[in-house]
């Protein structure tokens, strides 16, 4: 058991309804779950509504906890903390970071949000990033879905990380993913970095144009557009 409430946030993943059992396997407890919501801004304040405690454990729908996972380890956060985020692995390119990873963040630190391309950056205070892996961000679960998930990281990447990564750091990973190849459906991942690093070029002079980043209808078309004939007969 853990002193923590939890939320699973998912939308459309097909696993989405596995990992949530698991998740509430390993941490022991009830974890709450909103899912379909649109818009993610909206999404992720609607997560401090369903909690009964200031902190708590917030997973991504397509996020599979590593079992041996301790909650009880956990310490709280500290003052003008107002997130920590747990590393995890991604299956197609070996990269091991906070991308998809595990938080356990202020529900007031929600209420409180800005706005930001990556929307957990524009949280009010400090955010932490822990050196242990939490899991595998378990994003490639159709060809979509691993396209999205290399557009959009790696179009906030060629952006410039709204969390104060070194440029060094954002250009390694944005390689990475680009030549992405292990595991199911890693050449879309690949694509998707790439046509996501093109639409970062592209849309500099318009910032407003990377809102589409979190419109899931947008996103759909975009790839539908480019690959879809290819990933039915795939």
């Amino acid at each position: 058991m853990t002193e923590f409430d939890a939320v699973f946030l998912s939308y459309d993943e097909p696993m989405a309804d596995r990992l949530h059992s698991r998740l509430q396997r390993t941490l022991g407890g009830t974890v709450k779950r909103l899912h379909g919501v649109h818009g993610m801004h909206r999404a992720y304040r609607l997560c401090a509504e369903v909690v009964d405690r200031e902190q708590f454990f917030l997973a991504d729908g397509d996020f599979a906890v590593d079992t041996g996972f301790d909650p009880a380890a956990v310490e709280p956060l500290g003052e003008g903390v107002s997130m920590r985020v747990w590393r995890a692995v991604n299956p197609v390119n070996g990269l091991t970071y906070g991308y998809g990873g595990l938080k356990l963040i202020r529900r007031s630190a929600l209420r409180e949000m800005g706005e930001a391309v990556d929307v957990l950056a524009a949280l009010p205070g400090r955010v932490e990033f822990a050196e242990q892996a939490a899991g595998i961000t378990q994003f490639n679960q159709s060809p979509f879905h691993a396209w999205k998930a290399g557009f959009r990281e790696c179009a906030m990447l060629a952006r410039g990380s709204e969390y104060g990564m070194a440029d060094e750091d954002a250009r390694h990973r944005v390689a990475a993913w680009i030549n992405s190849r292990d595991g199911e459906f890693a050449t879309y991942a690949a694509a998707g970095a790439r046509e996501g690093v093109a639409f970062a070029r592209a849309a500099a002079r318009d910032p407003k144009v990377f809102d589409h980043l979190n419109d899931p209808s947008w996103l759909w078309s975009r790839f539908a557009a480019a690959h879809g004939d290819q990933a039915v007969a795939g």
